[in-house]
């Protein structure tokens, strides 16, 4: 699975969540890699897939309840929308 295919996995399994992540809704970091298959779970591309979503801000990270939480970034919704190309609500 390619780096781009990890991201839009992750960005649209954030969005499907109930309520979807974003903003003040948040899930722990380690969920981001549940819904991938279990041999690329610890993968690099995986790693980088996840600091580059960082990089172009689509997540936002905070420390909740002692663990990381991560969520979507409400002022980037378009250009993650854009990224997925699924057209804005």
């Amino acid at each position: 699975m390619e780096k781009r295919a990890v991201q839009e996995k992750i960005l649209r399994k954030l969005m499907s969540m109930k309520p979807a992540k974003w903003g003040n809704s948040h899930t722990e970091e380690t969920n981001l890699v549940k819904g991938l298959p279990s041999h690329l779970r610890g993968a690099k591309v995986v790693e980088k897939a996840i600091k580059e979503l960082f990089q172009l801000e689509f997540l936002t990270k905070a420390r909740k309840t002692g663990e990381w939480h991560v969520s979507l970034n409400p002022s980037k919704k378009e250009e993650i929308y854009r990224f997925l190309k699924i057209p804005p609500t």
